[in-house]
């Protein structure tokens, strides 16, 4: 019997598709498994991180305090710890991992959007931003009102850096409108926006009396001294709603990887997508920034490593690196509080020695593109 040549080719194009098919599901497979690995070692950080301190606790006391506060009826083997944990430790271990997946999530966003892998929330001018509306109420509050520095509400102080933090980008948008919306105007304007205000932040600096002086530096170093309650009430629905929305936009993201050319044809608007994108970004990180200070590295390495692990698919990238800047960012935290102990160190130091390093390993050793 003799077989159409048709019909040989058609079954040769399903065999072809069905592998095709079969090897795609298996990469989406590892890919998810990397995210939920991520997702488990991001809680079991947390519960770590919350029982390393002055006070020595084990994981257990942690995990018995944060049952019994959830209302399941458990006996405490230690009363001290309900205190420590609930009230001191764990608001400031979730306001690092809020942190982690703000800088994180936003570094990959912009990385994507504006195809440039040194790309980030800070190289965009958001820090510089940031800083410079700390600065105008710890040092322009306490020499025109004539108090000290506890004078100044620290909510004067957020408020501040958070609206010149995403004035940055909207000056850059402003920019990069007028001259035709091209990315590579947006990043210089962003950088040139970012060295004004970081001109004025020395201004300031030189204007100020020693006490405002300390307090600015310390802020600028970063840290989760003020953290809180409130303050993880408050970032939270934040800063997980803009991610959870652009992941939604990852599709899309993934087709502008392809070229503004290819993008426009399957009908996306290239423009509208980075405006919603970059605000999106810029919102959650500022959020954070304005209640922790300057904490650098963490949204360049978080979505580099996570790139080498699930690659260009910003349906796994954004969330991978959300997860990977959480747990850094713990790393980081507990380092800065241990180290030393009792003596404890700014984050933003700690990320900057382990970063800086890491980020030139990352670079030296790769052995193919991992961009593009």
């Amino acid at each position: 019997m003799v077989v159409p040549a048709s019909k040989l080719k058609s079954d040769a194009h399903d065999l072809d598709f069905n592998n095709l098919k079969s090897a795609y599901s298996r990469h989406t497979g590892r890919k998810s498994l990397l995210v939920l690995i991520l997702l488990v070692l991001t809680g079991g950080f947390i519960l770590v991180s919350t029982s390393v301190g002055a006070a020595g606790l084990s994981v257990g006391d942690v995990w018995l305090v944060v049952v019994s506060r959830l209302g399941f009826p458990v006996v405490l083997a230690n009363e001290l710890a309900d205190t420590v944990v609930w009230e001191i430790r764990l608001p400031r271990i979730l306001l690092a991992t809020i942190t982690g997946i703000s800088l994180g999530g936003a570094g990959a966003v912009m990385q994507g959007v504006l195809r440039n892998p040194l790309v980030s929330p800070y190289t965009m001018g958001l820090s510089s931003g940031a800083a410079f509306g700390a600065a105008l109420a710890i040092v322009l509050g306490t020499g025109l009102v004539g108090g000290s520095y506890l004078d100044v509400s620290r909510w004067l102080i957020v408020t501040n850096a958070f609206i010149f933090g995403g004035l940055t980008t909207l000056l850059a948008f402003s920019l990069a409108r007028f001259k035709g919306m091209a990315p590579e105007t947006l990043v210089l304007g962003g950088v040139a926006i970012g060295y004004l205000f970081s001109a004025g932040v020395s201004l300031l600096k030189y204007l100020s009396n020693n006490e405002a002086l300390k307090e600015l530096v310390v802020w600028l170093m970063g840290g989760f001294w003020g953290a809180s309650w409130q303050t993880v009430g408050l970032l939270a629905p934040v800063v997980l709603l803009c991610m959870a929305v652009l992941i939604i936009f990852a599709w899309d993201l993934n087709v502008l990887a392809s070229g503004e050319e290819v993008a426009t044809s399957q009908g996306i608007n290239v423009g509208r997508l980075r405006i919603y994108t970059l605000t999106l970004a810029t919102l959650a990180a500022a959020s954070t920034v304005a209640f922790t200070g300057i904490i650098g590295f963490i949204c360049l390495v978080g979505p580099h490593i996570c790139r080498m692990l699930v690659g260009n698919d910003n349906r796994f990238l954004i969330p991978c690196s959300c997860l990977m800047g959480a747990v850094l960012l713990l790393l980081a935290d507990t380092l800065a509080r241990t180290i030393i102990a009792p003596t404890e160190l700014p984050v933003g130091i700690i990320t900057a020695l382990l970063g800086s390093p890491f980020f030139i390993y990352l670079l030296i050793k790769k052995k193919q593109r991992w961009w593009g």
